[in-house]
């Protein structure tokens, strides 16, 4: 089923996690994709993936934070694939496991700039080129700790929050020139940090409990999410915040 095919996407954090599993189903069902990561390796690497089944793509390290380098990622998906259809902005950051009050600045600026800044610089120069070609879809990762706050996570937490609103607010801004914008939510997905949050004493017992589903997600699942919304035939959602969540939320 290649149902993008023609179509530009770009992934931001897509050198590892849900941003690489993304961008790997976005190629395999037939987008051209620009692949971001603040890691250079890790954003070769899913292009390298790409490539190796047959799907064109192109890596780009690029720090979120700063609006000359997603200024510059989003004129060279262009420049080299002439538009840009999709957007899935996925890059985050979160801070060390921690009561707000043993939480640094540097630990709450590093979250809130990658987080909400983030997401904010790219929808910035993602619209308009969107606007010129007549639509797009951009699709903002939030968390389902913007539903559900999570002890320990109260700034990772906030920041989510936000980027949900800003969804919601540039969904409404933004219709009439036909771009859907689309906030998900991801309950506890099988990534590095949460395997490294789980390992800690007790974690895996209480996270369990809180699963109805029983399990961690796959990466790949939330990407099958991020494909449809993608698609034509998530045609009529535009707005709101799609929980992947196993009903941990419910």
């Amino acid at each position: 089923m290649r149902e993008l095919e023609g179509k530009v996407a770009l992934v931001t954090g897509a050198g590892s996690g849900i941003g690489r599993a993304a961008a790997v189903l976005l190629a395999r069902r037939g987008a051209k994709v620009v692949v971001s990561d603040f890691s250079r390796e890790g954003a070769e690497a899913t292009r390298n993936t790409i490539e190796t089944e047959g799907g064109k793509a192109i890596a780009l390290a690029v720090d979120v934070r700063k609006a000359k380098e997603v200024e510059e990622l989003i004129k060279v998906a262009v420049d080299r694939f002439g538009r840009l259809d999709v957007a899935f902005n996925n890059a985050g950051a979160s801070h060390p496991w921690a009561r707000l009050a043993r939480i640094s600045e540097e630990d709450f600026d590093r979250t809130i700039d990658t987080n909400v800044k983030g997401v904010f610089l790219c929808m910035k120069y993602e619209i308009p080129i969107m606007q010129q070609l007549g639509g797009g879809v951009i699709i903002n990762n939030a968390s389902s700790s913007a539903n559900r706050p999570s002890e320990r996570l109260s700034i990772y937490s906030a920041s989510k929050c936000a980027v949900v609103g800003m969804t919601n607010a540039a969904a409404i801004e933004y219709g009439k020139d036909n771009i859907r914008i689309v906030a998900i939510s991801p309950g506890w997905i099988n990534t590095p940090p949460v395997r490294e949050l789980m390992s800690r004493e007790g974690t895996g017992d209480i996270l369990s409990r809180m699963i109805p589903l029983g399990r961690l997600g796959e990466p790949e699942e939330v990407a099958e999410v991020v494909c449809w919304l993608a698609s034509d035939r998530a045609s009529y959602i535009s707005g709101g915040n799609i929980m992947v969540t196993a009903g941990m939320n419910l």
